[in-house]
């Protein structure tokens, strides 16, 4: 125990005099320890926690039992006289008496047997030390133990009424009998599983709430909770109880979703108040329309109904009466007036009293009782129930009750505008259609002024022809004797099995954040694709299905400039990436990938060189080296090794990078890359961009915005190829003819069955930049494969014609009219 203080003074060091410590201990150890060993030990063992003064209140995890409810109507609670599990009045009766206040089971076979034993302390007097109910006795006495069964002569460190009590846990699973046992739980996976007492299985969330709001509302009464004269607040600190539970996961997609929630199926019959905790009871529905037809409240009792709503929709224009004739007809009750007030109840009540027949009033004609049996061919053969399903979107469910071997063929539908669990609704069904066959037999009667107590919706014996049936009263009409008008009523058929469970079929909301969205200047990649146009990519997951891309040239005023629908490969480097050869392949370095969804797989040479399995890999900012793989392997999830590579294709080998780091972006090149539709003109304009799923307004916070240059790369000509050595022609110092191949960015050009590849621009034009280091000595221009550097200009630059021992340095460019220079070529020449 002292660790337990210890632990309360530390978490007070840390959060302050201002928060409220408490220890939160089981109803049936808060009050004390009495071992069954036959010591007669009695030991109030928290006492030293609940004095500390670091502890601000008594924590206990109700779930008391309210209720001893069986099958049948023979059992003690039922001869009793309470109509229901559920009747409010019953279960409060329960809070402060019944099992562990009154009585309590001394064995298993006792509580199968209904053998109370009753909770005394003999000579002592003091039955509340062995009673766990007993709050206020406990919380307003002082405490002795007793060791051996003789009381100690001080008492504990516990002053009475010193610290309020605070239900840390409250709460009922939503299974039959529920109330019978609130503390166990029902879960197939586990060794603790267990239904409460007498429950058969059933899901029901009526008990679960009728559990709440007779404990809510006990407690909130001022004679059930007294005020402390150390403190000044009441002895349950209400407003601080907690039910148990609520789960932070949405409804209806917890607990449907079992592949996202495993402990889904739990739900069905646990103690969570998710889903259920949201619907209105019965009883406050049916006051507010009483409210609403302008009754006073004083005149309105709704204390006889239990159950819930989830939803109830008034879709047309009528009465509140005719709101709540719905709600009786799917519910079960009915609404009486009597002494002034309007009371309602539910269906399938014990009887009150046994009517003989010395007890009736003949009529003038002398009959003394009129007996009636409606046809058959008068009754559905079968109800149709339509009502909505709260946890799929509200959808229409059709529920059905059938009887088979009966000389009828009517069906009867309904339509309910309310929310209502599909095995709930069915239970209704059945009972509303064993309801109309039970009721084919009617009787009517007169009864003497002295049975002036009985009012409609009482349920009587009637005894005749040696047999008692029982009725219930649908009227009275009050003369010089009561006439009386009743249906026979079977009782059992007021507490059916729900129907069996449906599972929903959810629409999930598909939520979006902002893509992976790249822009893409690379060279043209497909003969429909203009040269011009820069490439965007974009990954997200889940995917919206249409990305949209809006531009600016400002930070505002976007407009839309294209959409596009497919979901590129994307992904990053796992590691550095170093140069290698071109034109051939690449067989000494390994590009290993992280793809973020999407797959790689090898491919021939043949369909290597066709184009497949390209990649952009991003070397610098803005800067794309395309890599051709042939052999993919799957090293890890999502992970390639990526060999035998063909390095940069479409004239991109001046983007190597030495080494391009890990962590680079790196695109598959595919049908999934979208072209943007921008004009020539739009060319080295700094707009800004946005993109983010089309279905969203360009504001939505789902939008990646960045901005971007487009320099059209797809225009750039390619750098030339095989500049000539000079050693490898005899010469002399003097004029030096510099050659080399021309390339071309046409796509076309890739036909190795040509020979002279397309110029793909207007002229034919280059330009070869002298180089000293990095300075430009001079530049000489070409509009053709070779240009010569003269001897006299070798003179002006180097004082005098290169020789031998002279290497030179040059770069050379091919000229676009669009976008001027080209990539380079640098190269150094020997002699």
């Amino acid at each position: 125990m002292q660790v337990y203080r210890d632990l309360a003074a530390d978490v007070r060091s840390i959060l302050g005099a201002g928060t409220k410590i408490g220890y939160a201990a089981d109803w049936s150890e808060y009050f004390g320890h009495q071992p069954a060993d036959g010591s007669g030990d009695v030991f109030f063992h928290l006492d030293p926690l609940w004095a500390d003064p670091e502890i601000d209140f008594v924590g206990i995890d109700n779930y008391m039992p309210l209720s001893d409810w069986r099958d049948g109507f023979d059992h003690l609670d039922a001869a009793e006289g309470w109509p229901a599990i559920y009747d409010r009045a019953y279960l409060q009766a329960n809070i402060a008496g019944g099992e562990g206040f009154d009585w309590f089971y001394a064995s298993a076979a006792d509580r199968s047997a209904q053998i109370r034993t009753p909770i005394t302390d003999g000579a002592a007097g003091k039955p509340w030390l062995f009673r766990y109910k007993d709050l206020r006795a406990w919380w307003s006495n002082q405490h002795f133990n007793r060791p051996g069964g003789v009381e100690s002569a001080t008492p504990t460190a516990w002053a009475p009424q010193s610290k309020p009590i605070r239900f840390t846990e409250l709460g009922c699973p939503a299974i039959d009998r529920g109330t019978n046992q609130p503390n166990v739980f029902f879960d197939p996976k586990s060794s603790e599983s267990f239904t409460p007492y007498f429950s058969r299985g059933w899901r029901d969330d009526a008990i679960q709430r009728a559990y709440l709001e007779a404990s809510y509302l006990w407690w909130g009464e001022a004679a059930n909770n007294p005020v402390s004269a150390v403190y000044g607040g009441r002895m349950v600190h209400v407003p601080e109880c907690a039910a148990w539970t609520w789960d932070a996961r949405p409804y209806p997609f917890f607990p449907e979703l079992t592949d996202v929630w495993t402990d889904g199926p739990n739900w069905r019959l646990g103690h969570w108040l998710t889903g259920r905790l949201g619907a209105v009871s019965l009883a406050a529905l049916v006051r507010h329309l009483c409210l609403r037809a302008g009754m006073p409240e004083d005149r309105i009792d709704v204390t006889g109904l239990w159950g819930a709503v989830e939803g109830y929709a008034i879709g047309a224009l009528e009465s509140p009466r005719a709101s709540i004739t719905t709600l009786s007809r799917h519910f079960g009750f009915d609404a009486v007036e009597t002494e002034g007030v309007i009371r309602f109840v539910m269906r399938g009540r014990a009887s009150v009293t046994t009517i003989a027949p010395d007890d009736l009033v003949s009529t003038h004609e002398g009959d003394v009782l009129e007996l009636t049996r409606g046809q058959e061919t008068e009754l559905p053969q079968a109800l149709k129930w339509q009502v909505a399903r709260a946890d799929e979107d509200y959808d229409a469910a059709l529920v059905e009750a059938r009887r088979i071997t009966v000389d009828t063929t009517r069906i009867a539908s309904e339509s309910f505008p309310m929310a209502v669990p599909p095995e709930e609704a069915e239970r209704r069904c059945r009972r509303a259609l064993l309801e109309a066959w039970t009721g084919r037999e009617s009787a009517a009667f007169r009864l003497p002024p002295s049975r002036l107590a009985l009012d409609p919706a009482d349920v009587i014996r009637l005894a005749h022809d040696g047999r008692e049936i029982e009725f219930r009263l649908v009227s009275v009409a009050d003369a010089e004797a009561r006439g009386v008008e009743a249906i026979h009523q079977d009782r059992a058929s007021y507490d059916l099995p729900p129907g069996d469970p449906r599972a929903a079929s959810l629409t999930r909301p598909v939520v979006f954040g902002a893509p992976d969205a790249i822009l893409m200047d690379l060279p043209q990649l497909t003969e429909d694709q203009p040269a011009h146009r820069p490439f965007v990519a974009a990954h997200a997951i889940p995917w919206p299905g249409e990305m949209a891309v809006f531009r600016s040239g400002s930070s505002d005023g976007f407009e839309l400039l294209t959409t596009f629908g497919s979901r590129a490969r994307i992904g990053v480097l796992v590691s550095d990436f170093w140069p290698g050869p071109t034109a051939r392949f690449d067989l000494g370095n390994v590009l290993v990938v992280d793809l973020l969804s999407g797959t790689l797989e090898s491919v021939t040479d043949l369909a290597l060189l066709g184009g497949a399995n390209a990649l952009a890999i991003e070397s610098a900012p803005g800067i794309w080296e395309i890599v051709q793989a042939g052999a993919a392997e799957l090293i890890a999830p999502g992970r390639y090794r990526l060999t035998r590579l063909l390095r940069g294709q479409r004239g991109t080998e001046g983007a190597m990078g030495n080494p391009v780091p890990a962590g680079a972006r790196v695109v598959v090149l595919d049908e999934s890359i979208a072209s943007l539709p921008i004009a020539e003109a739009d060319l080295g304009l700094p707009w800004n961009w946005r993109i983010g799923p089309a279905s969203r307004p360009v504001s939505d916070e789902t939008y990646v915005a960045t901005s971007f240059t487009p320099e059209g790369v797809g225009l750039r000509p390619f750098s030339v190829a095989h500049v000539e050595q000079p050693w490898r022609r005899p010469r002399t110092p003097g004029d030096l003819t510099i050659r080399w191949a021309r390339r071309s960015r046409a796509l076309a050009a890739d036909n190795w069955g040509t020979g002279e590849v397309p110029l793909a621009e207007e002229v034919e034009a280059y330009e070869v930049e002298i180089l000293d280091g990095p300075a430009v000595k001079r530049t000489l221009a070409a509009a053709s494969t070779s240009v010569v550097y003269t001897a006299t200009q070798q003179t002006a630059d180097w004082g005098a014609p290169l020789g031998p021992v002279d290497p030179l340095t040059v770069r050379i460019f091919q000229l676009s009219a669009l976008i001027g220079r080209g990539a380079p070529k640098t190269v150094t020449l020997t002699f």
